[in-house]
């Protein structure tokens, strides 16, 4: 009897799992590779929650100001360089732009002293005329206190047009702001293009280019996808916005605004993403835009707007 009680504890204490160790070993092992599974995905949710505050941020900072020189070919023998501001994006009625915020970007547009001031379209949020009701409104204070002492022009971008052009249009014409919708006009030293969004379609590059003849040319539009049907040396230099430098930058450098979450439809170019791009016989900017989409959240692609000094070859 004693040797069978023996026998039978020896079985409880020695008894295995499949890789060999004592049951409590394993137990024991277990928890402390349970242990630090936990701890990983606490720090990966503790990264992605710091990730998202950070674009949460982002989207609401200050812009940041971008300058850079363009030499034009046919500039006016004696005219002094000028200076443009290019503003994008304002996308006035969601967390990242409300009245106030736009009245402290133009503000800081104001105080470059801009001889003229470029507006590129996506004034407002939303897809229909429900969505963007009551936005376009709030764009009326701010803008007009923008000051250029050659004007301030506008085109419009695909969320004006889904929401209502005619609308964002007389915002603008309350603020004091011409829509150049397919046509041109007369700006000090240069030929002002302005054509209407491509990405919606409402472009027309022969009409806004009729009557234009030699002379200092600057186009200035929303989606940067026009170039694509411009005639080689038509537009020497070409201002857009629409991309938001891509509003969330992988870390392959691709824009994750790329494609349409909804739709899967290219939104843009990615040769034409963000910044300054140096075609032969052309200089494309496209600016970040200063306020956001429907996502609330920027990472690597902070807002910004440019200012352009354009003058003769020699700057």
């Amino acid at each position: 009897m004693s040797e069978s009680r023996s026998a039978a504890k020896a079985c409880m204490t020695v008894e295995t799992p499949g890789d060999g160790e004592p049951l409590p070993l394993a137990m024991a092992n277990m928890t402390r590779a349970m242990r630090r599974i936990g701890a990983v995905m606490l720090g990966l949710a503790a990264a992605g929650a710091a990730t998202v505050g950070y674009g949460l941020h982002e989207i609401v900072a200050a812009p940041v100001v971008r300058t850079t020189r363009v030499a034009l070919r046919d500039w006016p023998a004696g005219a002094a360089p000028i200076t443009i501001a290019l503003v994008s994006d304002i996308h006035i009625g969601n967390r990242a732009m409300d009245a106030s915020r736009l009245d402290r970007i133009v503000a800081a547009v104001n105080a470059r002293r801009p001889d003229l001031v470029l507006l590129a379209g996506d004034f407002v949020i939303g897809h229909d005329a429900a969505s963007g009701a009551g936005a376009a409104e709030q764009l009326v204070v701010p803008l007009s206190h923008l000051r250029a002492r050659l004007g301030s022009y506008a085109v419009l971008g695909n969320h004006d047009h889904w929401t209502g052009a005619a609308r964002v249009a007389r915002a603008l014409a309350a603020a004091g702001i011409p829509t150049l919708s397919n046509r041109s006009v007369r700006a000090g030293p240069v030929t002002l293009v302005g054509v209407d969004d491509a990405y919606s379609g409402h472009d027309d590059v022969a009409r806004a280019f009729a009557g234009v003849g030699q002379g200092a040319t600057v186009v200035v539009t929303h989606s940067p996808d026009v170039v694509a049907r411009l005639a080689p040396g038509q537009a020497p230099l070409l201002l857009a916005g629409h991309t938001h430098c891509g509003q969330v930058v992988l870390p392959t450098g691709r824009g994750l605004t790329e494609y349409s979450l909804l739709t899967g439809q290219r939104l843009y170019d990615p040769r034409y993403r963000c910044g300054r791009i140096d075609d032969p016989g052309r200089t494309v900017i496209v600016t970040a835009g200063v306020g956001g989409g429907s996502a609330p959240v920027r990472l690597s692609a902070p807002p910004d707007w440019w200012l352009v000094t354009v003058g003769p070859a020699r700057l």
